[in-house]
């Protein structure tokens, strides 16, 4: 069974840094490209920020470009979200999500539906 389990998140002053971490477990995310999605409160599904499982090419959203960076640890198995400069509107549940079918991790982010498997989610709340 595939399960991927996000955690690190939590309250944070705006400018304000956290790190999210994803553990995937019955899988190897060597096999996997892997990303991380965000969902505020009455708005749509966005996806902030995608990696390739090769080439480690990265994708970040226009909203989050320069102030969050993607990585992975395949002998980890695990997948980081490092925030920095961190705003109110970065408020939201974040989510890790994998899949082996995009075509490219900006199609990967933009698809908001539907990948092999996701996480449950962590929630992130900048404010003062």
């Amino acid at each position: 069974e595939v399960q991927l389990v996000e955690s690190g998140g939590g309250l944070v002053q705006p400018g304000g840094s956290l790190r999210l971490s994803c553990a995937a477990s019955g899988i190897a995310l060597n096999d996997y490209h892997v990303g991380w999605f965000r969902q505020a409160p009455g708005k749509e599904r966005e996806g902030v920020s995608c990696m390739s499982r090769r080439e480690g090419r990265t994708y970040y959203s226009d909203s989050v470009k320069g102030r969050f960076t993607i990585s992975r640890d395949n002998d980890e198995n695990t997948i980081y979200l490092q925030m920095n400069n961190l705003k109110p509107e970065d408020t939201a549940v974040y989510y890790c999500a994998v899949d082996t079918f995009s075509d490219t991790i900006r199609t990967m982010c933009l698809n908001i539906f539907e990948h092999d498997a996701w996480g449950k989610g962590t929630l992130v709340t900048v404010s003062s």
